[in-house]
């Protein structure tokens, strides 16, 4: 099972509402959701479950549906599995500062075995989300400092070329709230 201790070592669960309970493997399949996040920059934070844990990069302009775009997307610690539907807001002073939106969730199928996609630093995989479907890869790129850099890249197949989902989806795919009405803990307006 991966390790958590660089997520607790980061935060002060006094202070912030993020979960510090890993949460139970899930029995029916491979849980993924992408929560954006209006941090210090504005990102995209795909999570797989996988061994335990919830891996995660930050995906700097979001995914896109078009396979001539590859987004950054930056290895970050692993998460505990109940940050899977994490919605709220992390206060200022606190790693992470910032809104957290709940923008995608579903499940997610490795086309390869995971393991050896992830030792290798090329995972295939499809998404089975309520936003996000069809097929991605995610590959490593060499390392020229700290940080763990990958590209997100979306294969081409029938969800390829729709409709930018960032331009498109600005709500919480549970919620229904915008990043205000997050910050505000307030209910979703009603359509």
């Amino acid at each position: 099972m991966a390790d958590l201790g660089a997520y607790l070592d980061k935060r002060d669960f006094g202070a912030t509402p993020e979960p510090q309970a890993n949460g139970t493997p899930s029995a029916l399949g491979l849980r993924y959701s992408m929560q954006n996040h209006d941090a210090t920059r504005l990102h995209w934070d795909l999570r797989l479950e996988w061994d335990g844990v919830l891996l995660s990069w930050a995906v700097t302009r979001g995914p896109s549906l078009d396979p001539a775009d590859k987004r950054l997307a930056v290895r970050t610690e692993d998460h505990p599995l109940s940050y899977l539907t994490f919605e709220g807001t992390i206060p200022k002073g606190h790693y992470g500062a910032g809104t957290v939106m709940l923008w995608d969730l579903g499940w997610w199928q490795p086309l390869e075995p995971a393991a050896r996609g992830l030792a290798k630093g090329h995972l295939k995989f499809r998404l089975h989300g309520r936003r996000m479907t069809g097929d991605w890869n995610l590959i490593r790129m060499a390392r020229r400092d700290k940080r763990d850099n990958w590209l997100l890249v979306k294969i081409d197949d029938e969800a390829a070329g729709q409709r930018d989902p960032v331009a498109r989806y600005r709500t919480s795919v549970a919620s229904g709230r915008s990043f205000a009405a997050i910050r505000a803990d307030k209910a979703a307006c009603p359509p």
